[in-house]
């Protein structure tokens, strides 16, 4: 028989079980993480891959500050809206306490827009546009990856050495291209002053007409190539380029082009010679990264990638950020964000506090084949801070 003090019993149970659910659920740190795994799974999916090991790893070691972390990720499809659209859910439903990832440099800068507005703190992952942490740079985004700018400046640097006057330009018409050939001729004629740039080509994001580029530049006749494409613009691109003949007696700097999830595809048509930044991940020789490729092979049954590494170094960059801040409040999270340090598979990461952006470096070397497969060698790792402006050069940058 249903009574008044049934009821009553029945009401008390209801909030004790309320109660024990809120209390298990403040437990759980939430994190919104939003990428472009439908769009771009050759780089977004070993990222993803490598967050979730660092993930398992933290909490498996009790979590941060005795919560576990809790990623809720969702796919962008490469559309800036959806992007910002799912943002928007995952703080305002979701409750999130903060964003990581983005790819692709435009929904990266509409993210850092999106985190502006709604005063969040966003650890963008990947985006390499200078703009993220530059000219549309704010107080609540910091950038993991080393920028457009950063990575370029490392290739100058090499190309200098090459004794190459006579340049052409292949690049993607949208940010990233568009930072990366900006960044490559502000940076190589600072070392080569008398350089000159022959001849821009700039083939829509992933619909390059490799016989038109090829040759284009092959009929401006330069000394040197620096490229910026990837994916599979990239291969069309090698594909062309080497049946015509345009890459040989020239210099080939490219852009990314030694990172595995490029140059693993090309198979024995990988280019050789080429300056390239990238991970050599089978040749990196030290603890730390023993430790971290040991344990992403033991859980995926396959090597790591440089979206891999990226992913994990972002996890870690979010327990590290939660555990130095010892609260979620986004003023807090901001305050420990700046001149943040972890540990990583790849050596010691700072966030600077006059630019947010963390000094994670890149390997530059050379490409070459082995055992019918490109690889790097000649390589070496350029520390991120020795390819950032000054303190007061990165203020004027963001206007400040």
């Amino acid at each position: 028989m249903f009574t008044r003090r049934t009821a009553l019993a029945t009401l008390g149970f209801g909030l004790l079980a309320s109660t024990a659910l809120t209390a298990a659920q403040a437990e759980t740190i939430k994190v919104g993480e939003v990428n472009s795994y439908t769009r771009l799974p050759a780089f977004t999916e070993p990222y993803k891959k490598g967050w979730q090991l660092a993930l398992e790893q933290i909490n498996a070691a009790g979590g941060v500050n005795g919560k576990q972390i809790e990623v809720i990720s969702r796919d962008d499809a490469g559309k800036p809206g959806n992007a910002v659209k799912i943002a928007e859910e995952l703080v305002s439903k979701d409750g999130v306490t903060l964003l990581m990832g983005t790819f692709f440099s435009h929904i990266g800068l509409a993210v850092t827009d999106f985190a502006k507005q709604r005063k969040v703190l966003f650890v963008a992952a990947e985006p390499l546009s200078d703009a993220i942490v530059w000219a549309k740079g704010n107080e609540y985004t910091f950038r993991l990856r080393p920028s457009t700018h950063m990575q370029a400046a490392m290739l100058a640097e090499a190309a200098a050495k090459t004794g190459a006057k006579k340049w052409a330009t292949i690049a993607p018409n949208y940010a990233y291209g568009k930072d990366a050939v900006k960044a490559f001729k502000s940076e190589l004629l600072k070392r080569v002053p008398d350089a000159k740039f022959v001849t821009e080509q700039w083939p829509t994001l992933f619909k390059i007409d490799a016989g038109a580029t090829v040759r284009a530049v092959d009929a401006a006749k330069p000394d040197a190539i620096y490229n910026v494409t990837f994916g599979p613009d990239l291969a069309k691109l090698v594909r062309e380029g080497s049946l015509r003949g345009a890459f040989e007696d020239r210099t080939v700097v490219s852009l990314l082009t030694g990172e595995p999830e490029y140059l693993d595809p090309l198979k024995g048509e990988a280019p050789e010679g080429w300056i390239v930044t990238g991970y050599p991940w089978y040749a990196i020789k030290t603890e730390a990264h023993d430790a971290y490729a040991k344990a992403y092979q033991a859980k995926w049954g396959e090597p790591p990638k440089t979206g891999s590494l990226v992913g994990y170094n972002t996890m870690l960059s979010v327990a590290e950020v939660l555990k130095k801040a010892k609260s979620t409040k986004t003023a807090d999270l901001v305050s420990a964000m700046k001149g943040l340090t972890f540990d990583s598979p790849s050596g010691k990461v700072l966030y600077r506090a006059v630019d947010h952006q963390s000094t994670m470096g890149a390997w530059v070397g050379k490409t070459a084949k082995k055992d019918g497969k490109g690889v790097m060698v000649d390589w070496y790792y350029a520390k991120g801070e020795d390819y950032l402006p000054s303190p007061e050069e990165a203020k004027k940058l963001r206007g400040n």
